[in-house]
């Protein structure tokens, strides 16, 4: 019997697996830090199962030298940080949202670890976080990533260098996309803490012995809890939405 496909199909599947593991490091819900990095490399590898057969065709021959190996290997693992980091900008609105949210409503001493980065944040955007997360399982999104890995080959071949001037004309519009998805997000709650502010400020100048700490600021926290309670649904669709369409970039239509 012989298995001389073995060095070809070796060769493919390590090509594969470099795109598809720096893509699922990257990506919200799947490369969250809290998920352990076993249970992450053991999605990768099955993942790039799948997809060796699917991508074959595309994929280039053995290469000859080492100089070529090493640049197909590195040229792969550039697309797939670029195609990860798309999502984790998704993601970093939140922080940004969050932020913004415990600011307004004086939560922002109150930190906790944030699951999908590992990195302590404010208890709101911690919150928020991990409810993206859950909501990113539960209305399929994550079949938007599996199927932007796939399609992924059609629009970045291997072994093609990626246009570094759209390339980083994309890093700065998904920056700024998402400072605004954050600031959206927490709109209402900073216009709600300007209007609680004002008005403290006119009370505090009418009624000068008036304790505004002691009395507002449990008033201030309750207001931010009753409009975070009664905003969340919208907030958290309209962001998995947003989620969605800055995904779909990478699907070929």
């Amino acid at each position: 019997m012989e298995f001389g496909f073995l060095p070809l199909f070796a060769f493919h599947y390590m090509l594969v697996f470099a795109r598809t593991a720096m893509i699922l490091s990257l990506m919200p819900a799947i490369g969250a830090q809290s998920i352990p990095q076993r249970i992450r490399l053991s999605t990768a590898l099955l993942i790039t199962i799948v997809l060796v057969p699917v991508v074959e065709e595309v994929l280039p021959a053995l290469p000859t030298g080492l100089f070529a190996l090493v640049f197909l290997l590195i040229s792969e693992m550039i697309v797939g940080l670029f195609i990860g980091m798309t999502g984790s900008m998704l993601t970093a609105a939140l922080q940004t949202a969050g932020a913004s949210i415990a600011f307004q409503t004086s939560l922002s001493s109150a930190q906790n670890t944030d699951l999908s980065t590992a990195v302590q944040g404010t208890l709101i955007a911690s919150f928020l976080s991990t409810l993206s997360l859950t909501l990113i399982f539960a209305m399929d999104v994550h079949h938007i990533i599996i199927a932007a890995m796939h399609d992924s080959y059609q629009l970045f071949k291997p072994g093609e260098l990626m246009p570094v001037g759209d390339v980083v004309e994309a890093g700065v519009m998904l920056f700024a996309r998402s400072f605004l998805i954050g600031v959206q997000l927490s709109a209402p709650f900073i216009v709600i803490g300007f209007v609680f502010n004002v008005g403290v400020g006119i009370l505090s100048r009418l009624m000068p012995q008036f304790q505004v700490l002691l009395v507002l600021l449990p008033a201030n926290i309750m207001i931010g809890f009753f409009a975070l309670f009664a905003l969340i649904g919208t907030m958290m669709f309209w962001y998995i939405e947003h989620v969605q369409q800055g995904l779909s970039v990478f699907l070929v239509k």
